[in-house]
């Protein structure tokens, strides 16, 4: 399970918002891996233990923070060029900040479903695993979510050229 580590700990991350939270639920996700393996079938074991942290999470936020456990969010996948100049880091920065700030406004089930298809790449299939939806809901999700994003991004944009 130790390879999946940073994929449980960048849902945890983008589910819970906080870095503390994150790095408590992972590790108390790892913990209930650990004492569930027994249980585990085989089959694909970063979509069980991914399950286990979204679960983890959601236990949390229902528990202290009941409000954020019901909303949806999204992420926008950006690579980093190495070999940029550094006019285009700065603006590839910029353009990072704008994109985190537009996730913080999605809501919960829309943010995990990009965020495990885009940033961690997982299939349909495993993300329906994940959340426990069917793959339809999947799908529907990540539309909206995209579609969230394309429109907010357009508005930060278009707020940042007002500014």
């Amino acid at each position: 399970m130790l390879p999946h580590m940073a994929a449980a700990y960048n849902l945890a991350r983008w589910i819970t918002r906080r870095d503390v939270d994150a790095e408590d639920l992972t590790q108390e996700a790892f913990i209930r891996a650990l004492q569930a393996f027994e249980g585990f079938r085989g089959g694909n074991s970063r979509a069980w233990l991914l399950t286990i942290v979204r679960n983890t999470c959601y236990t949390f936020l229902q528990r202290n923070r009941p409000h954020e456990a019901r909303e949806v969010e999204d992420v926008v996948h950006l690579l980093e060029d190495e070999g940029a100049d550094p006019e285009a880091l700065l603006l590839q920065q910029a353009t990072a900040g704008m994109v985190r700030r537009v996730l913080e406004q999605m809501p919960l089930e829309q943010r995990e479903v990009l965020i495990l298809r885009e940033q961690e790449e997982l299939s349909y299939t495993q993300i329906a695993e994940v959340v426990g939806a069917p793959i339809g809901t999947v799908m529907s999700r990540l539309a909206r979510a995209r579609g969230r994003v394309r429109t907010l991004l357009t508005k930060e944009k278009e707020s940042e050229v007002v500014r």
